[in-house]
C-alpha cells in the first residue's frame, strides 16, 4: 500500500464514522442524483414499446446511481478549490478539510467505473457508452470550461443525458425519442442555470467561474438567454403529445407548464432583478418533475 493510501486509512480511523459517511454521500449530491434517476426512469418509461422488463429497470438505475454518483463526486474533486472560494459551497467536505481530496479521487474513480461495468454487463452497451460518454463531457469539457467562457452552459447542457440512457435500455438505440428527451433538459437547464448564476455572481465572480451573468454586467444577454430558452422549451415541450407518445392529458399539462415558465422569462426579460431571477429558479424546480411526471402518466 502506498504511503497516500495508508495516511487515508488512518485518517478514516480517526474520524467519527458518521460524520465520515455522511461527508462521503455528500460528495455524490444525492439530491442531483435523484433528479438524474427520474429523467433516467422516465426516458425507459417512454422507450418502452411493449410491457416493462422490471428487472433490467433496476438494473440501469442502479448502475446510473453508481455511475452519476462517482461522477459528481469528482466534480467536486476537481472543483474544491473554486468552492472553497464561494460562500454557497465553501462548507462542503473538501474546502473544509473534513474529507481529503485522495479520498474524493478514489470513491469518484471506483463509483463511476463499477457503475459503467455494470451498466454494459446487465443492461447493454449503447447505455454504458451514453452514461459514460456524459461523465466525460462533465469532468473534462463542461468542468474545465466553466474557468474559461460562459459557453460553459451550453456544454454543461449536453450533460443531460440520462433520459437517452433510459431510452437506449427500452429499445436498444438513441433515435427521435431519445433527443426530444434530451431537447427538454437541454433547454430547461439554461433557465435553471442561469437564474441561479445571476443570484450568485459576486460569488461566481469571486471564484473565477465565468458563467454569463458573471462576464454580462448589464444583464441583457443573460435574460435574452433565459428568455429564448422558456419559449424554445414550451415549443419543444409539446413535440412528445405532437408525435404521439403522450394524450390530450400531458398536452394541456405541458402548454399550462411551458406557459407559466415563458411568463417569468418575459417577466426577468422585462423587470430584472434578484427577485424575478429567483421567481425563474423557483418555476423551474417544479416544471421538471411535472412535466416528466405527466410524461410518465400519460403515456400512450
Amino acid at each position: 500500500m502506498s504511503d497516500a493510501c495508508a495516511e487515508v486509512v488512518v485518517t478514516l480511523v480517526a474520524r467519527d464514522r458518521r460524520q465520515v459517511v455522511s461527508d462521503l454521500v455528500a460528495l455524490t449530491k444525492p439530491r442531483v442524483v435523484v433528479m438524474v434517476l427520474v429523467t433516467t426512469l422516465v426516458g425507459y418509461d417512454v422507450g418502452l414499446t411493449g410491457s416493462a422488463d422490471y428487472l433490467r429497470m433496476i438494473h440501469l438505475l442502479i448502475g446510473t446511481l453508481l455511475a452519476a454518483s462517482g461522477t459528481l463526486a469528482l466534480n467536486q474533486y476537481w472543483e474544491r478549490d473554486v468552492d472553497a472560494r464561494m460562500d454557497r459551497t465553501r462548507t462542503r467536505p473538501l474546502p473544509t478539510g473534513r474529507l481529503q481530496p485522495l479520498e474524493a479521487l478514489l470513491l469518484g474513480v471506483a463509483l463511476t467505473m463499477l457503475g459503467t461495468a455494470y451498466l454494459a454487463a446487465l443492461v447493454g452497451a449503447v447505455v454504458a457508452l451514453v452514461i459514460a460518454a456524459t461523465a466525460i463531457l462533465y469532468l473534462f469539457a463542461y468542468t474545465p470550461l466553466k474557468r474559461r467562457s460562459p459557453l460553459c452552459t451550453l456544454v454543461g447542457g449536453c450533460r443531460r443525458a440520462p433520459a437517452r440512457a433510459g431510452w437506449a435500455a427500452a429499445r436498444g438505440d438513441v433515435a427521435l425519442g431519445a433527443w426530444v428527451l434530451f431537447g427538454i433538459l437541454f433547454l430547461w437547464q439554461l433557465p435553471h442555470t442561469l437564474s441561479i448564476a445571476r443570484l450568485y455572481r459576486e460569488d461566481y465572480a469571486r471564484a473565477g467561474v465565468r458563467l454569463l451573468p458573471v462576464v454580462d454586467p448589464n444583464g441583457a444577454s443573460t435574460e435574452r438567454q433565459i428568455l429564448l430558452a422558456c419559449v424554445g422549451l414550451l415549443a419543444v415541450s409539446l413535440l412528445p403529445a405532437v408525435i404521439g407518445w403522450t394524450g390530450p392529458l400531458y398536452l394541456a399539462g405541458a402548454l399550462a407548464l411551458g406557459l407559466a415558465f415563458a411568463g417569468v422569462g418575459i417577466g426577468q426579460a422585462l423587470a430584472p432583478s434578484a427577485r424575478s431571477a429567483r421567481r425563474v429558479l423557483l418555476v423551474s424546480l417544479f416544471y421538471l418533475p411535472l412535466l416528466l411526471g405527466l410524461m410518465a402518466f400519460d403515456r400512450i
